[in-house]
This record gives C-alpha cells, sequence and structure tokens, in this order.
C-alpha cells in the first residue's frame, strides 16, 4: 500500500496536520483534512459570512481533490462542521444555491454543529474522503 502526502502549493501548508493523504493499492483513499475559509497564510476569510465561507471552503476543497488525481464525483463521504446550524441548512437547501457534484449522487455526508473551530472567525470547516480506481 502506498501513502501519499500531498500539500498543494494554492492553500496554507498547516505545520499541524496534511492537507491531503492518499492510499492506493487496487483502490486509492483519499484523506482530506478539514478546510476551513482561510487564505494562502491561514487568516480566515468573509468573516461573518456563512456562506461567502462555505463557497471558499468549496473551492479550496476542488483544489485538494484535483491534487490528489480526484474529483467530487469520487467523493464517498463528507463531514461538516459548523457553528449556526440553521443559517447553514438555510443555505444548502436554497435552491439557487449550485453544488460541484451531480444533484442525483451527493455524498453520504454528516453535518455537525459545534461551538468553536480553530480560529474565532471560521464559521464552517469540511472534511473529505475519495476513492478512485487506483
Amino acid at each position: 500500500m502506498d501513502k501519499k502526502f500531498i500539500h498543494p502549493p494554492e492553500l496554507f501548508k498547516h505545520p499541524a496536520y496534511s492537507r491531503v493523504v492518499t492510499v492506493a493499492g487496487r483502490s486509492k483513499m483519499i484523506f482530506i483534512a478539514g478546510q476551513t475559509a482561510s487564505d494562502e497564510n491561514y487568516k480566515p476569510m468573509f468573516v461573518g459570512d456563512l456562506r461567502g465561507q462555505y463557497g471558499r471552503v468549496m473551492e479550496a476543497l476542488t483544489v485538494q481533490l484535483k491534487a490528489a488525481g480526484a474529483s467530487w464525483d469520487d467523493v464517498v463521504f463528507r463531514r461538516l462542521y459548523v457553528l449556526d446550524m440553521d443559517a447553514f441548512i438555510k443555505i444548502q437547501t436554497d435552491p439557487a444555491m449550485t453544488f460541484p457534484w451531480h444533484p442525483d449522487r451527493p455524498p453520504p455526508s454528516t453535518l455537525v454543529g459545534v461551538t468553536r473551530l480553530s480560529h474565532p472567525d471560521f464559521l464552517i470547516e469540511i472534511d473529505l474522503l475519495a476513492v478512485t480506481g487506483g
């Protein structure tokens, strides 16, 4: 089994964890660490704006999937941590929202309400598991 640790250069290289780990054998498992709405220096973006932070998180996750040779079609699980559950559900169910996955095949998900994330200005964090053909 081959493990590869990936730190996409477009994102802040966090000293406490790897952004992406792939595990390849007959298939490749891709574990993407919790992503927040941060810039390349790990400074919060869209402070106070959950919709803006959600968009930034999704963009960064797309970068990480691509860096690992995957796409949203390969995502088999996502976990979301949010400070304001009601506000997030309102965004998630807004008919005007678009998502990077096929509408008939959204990834299985767990949504967890939390009291704080790694910085007081972060409102959402998402991690992913994807699997490709190896």
